[in-house]
């Protein structure tokens, strides 16, 4: 797990649901800390840290382009 590193921080399990789709279209390493527990209790996210996306640090730079890409052309509410 030490190969993994923050990449971005989701408050709601709703939100990661375009972003999921994205990498494992791309076939992109990653995975979600704290989903199940956010997913289970929305309202203690904060407490948690949040829904953490931890990527591969091999793949750090395509992810960060994707979701830069996907911020400007995507407003998630």
């Amino acid at each position: 797990m030490e190969e993994f590193q923050t990449i971005a921080i989701y408050n709601y399990s709703h939100e990661i649901v375009v972003i999921k789709h994205l990498l494992e279209q791309e076939e992109i390493r990653y995975f979600f800390e704290n989903e199940t527990l956010v997913s289970i209790d929305p309202f203690a996210s904060f407490a948690y840290g949040g829904i953490k996306l931890k990527i591969h640090l091999n793949d750090f730079e395509k992810v960060q382009a994707l979701l830069d890409h996907l911020n400007n052309k995507l407003k998630i509410v």
